[in-house]
Order: C-alpha cells, then sequence, then structure tokens
C-alpha cells in the first residue's frame, strides 16, 4: 500500500508540475506578444507624430530597410530607417539613430527627414539621463526637442549646429549641456547620413502596399 501511495503521490506531483510549467509557458507567451504589440503601437504613434499619415499611404512601420553607419548613426548594429512614400514617390524617412555619448550612456532618437532634406521631426525613444536634468530631452518634458523642425544642413551651418555654449544655436540646459549637446550631434549625423544615402535608401525600401504590409504584420 505504502508504495502504492508513493507512486500515486508522485504522478500527482508530476501532472501538477507539466501543468505549472504550460502554464507558465502560456503565460511568457502571452506576455511576449502583448509587449511586442505595445511597442509596436507606440512607434507607429511616433511615426505618425513625425510624419502625418495623410502625407504618405504607405504602411511606413513596415516600409522599412536596414543601415549600418557607426560614425553617423551612432552604433556598429543596423538601425532602422522608416520610409514614407505618396503614390511610389518618396516623402521622408524616419532613422532611428543614437547618440552614444549622453551624460549616462547612449540616447535613442527617431529623427523624420523630408525628402528635400529639412526635418520633418525628432523625438527620444529612450535614455538614462538625469531627471530634472537631461530629461528635457524628451517632447513630454519641454519644448527643446521640437527646436528641430525645419531646420537642414544649410540651416544653420556646421558651426551652428552645436549648443549655444559651443559657439551655435540650440539652447543647453542649466546644469545639463553634455545631453543636449550629444542630442544635437546626433541629429546633425542623422542629416549627414540622410545627405549621403538618400536615394539608395528609397531605391532599396519595400514598395509593397499598404494592406499587404498590414495583413503581414498581424501574421
Amino acid at each position: 500500500m505504502a508504495v502504492k501511495h508513493m507512486l500515486t503521490t508522485s504522478l500527482l506531483l508530476g501532472i501538477f508540475a507539466i501543468a505549472g510549467t504550460s502554464m507558465v509557458a502560456l503565460t511568457f507567451d502571452n506576455t511576449e506578444v502583448r509587449i511586442a504589440d505595445n511597442e509596436y503601437q507606440a512607434l507607429l504613434q511616433s511615426l505618425n507624430a513625425l510624419v502625418p499619415p495623410s502625407s504618405h499611404d504607405n504602411d511606413i512601420a513596415n516600409d522599412t530597410v536596414e543601415v549600418t553607419s557607426r560614425a553617423l548613426l551612432g552604433s556598429k548594429k543596423s538601425n532602422t530607417v522608416y520610409l514614407a512614400r505618396l503614390k511610389g514617390v518618396p516623402i521622408a524617412a524616419v532613422i532611428s539613430t543614437i547618440a552614444p555619448d549622453g551624460y549616462n550612456g547612449a540616447i535613442k532618437l527617431l529623427v523624420a527627414v523630408n525628402f528635400d532634406g529639412t526635418i520633418s521631426g525628432t523625438r527620444v525613444l529612450s535614455h538614462r539621463e538625469t531627471p530634472g536634468l537631461g530629461d528635457s530631452i524628451e517632447f513630454e518634458r519641454s519644448n527643446w526637442i521640437n527646436n528641430f523642425r525645419g531646420l537642414s544642413l544649410l540651416t544653420p551651418d556646421d558651426l551652428g549646429w552645436r549648443v549655444k555654449k559651443d559657439g551655435g544655436i540650440f539652447d543647453q540646459f542649466t546644469g545639463a549641456t553634455v545631453t543636449p549637446r550629444a542630442v544635437v550631434k546626433a541629429v546633425h549625423n542623422a542629416l549627414l547620413y540622410f545627405e549621403q544615402h538618400r536615394d539608395p535608401l528609397f531605391e532599396s525600401g519595400d514598395t509593397t502596399s499598404t494592406a499587404t504590409q498590414a495583413s503581414n504584420h498581424g501574421q
């Protein structure tokens, strides 16, 4: 009887262990799906804020090309460029780039550049800058990040693409010069990259229709 009881107990424990593992795995998978969907929606919101949906007819979140330029985009890994088109005509490119020299580490950015080389908008995706000082680069914290809109490689000139402390046109923050200096440099470098690769970017991008790309994302 004792042996039978032990076998029954072991069997039940095994069943519970399998059931528990399955539940954990299922919960993990569901959580991963939700996280991925939330990240996609946040990305889409940022892209729409930088390049108005009314200005293009393609699925900008999926019409992309992967590029690499450690010198201009701040990373030896690939960076994603999101392309906006209207009836196949290039409208703008949203370049994901990195300012590697922030005060507390890398600052991840999106820089939207119109096809004519002017900036449509800029957003900070993530950073570890000091709260109350360096975090003024966030759109939600201050209007500073909007000062890039409408600028280009010609306006201002190279000397102007610096914070005022260094002789440029951009405000620095009280007690925090390193952070805005890093962002200004990264945005300027993104413009340089776009100027050097404008045509190849749109030639290598995916011109599939919006409906088809949206369907593929959902698979």
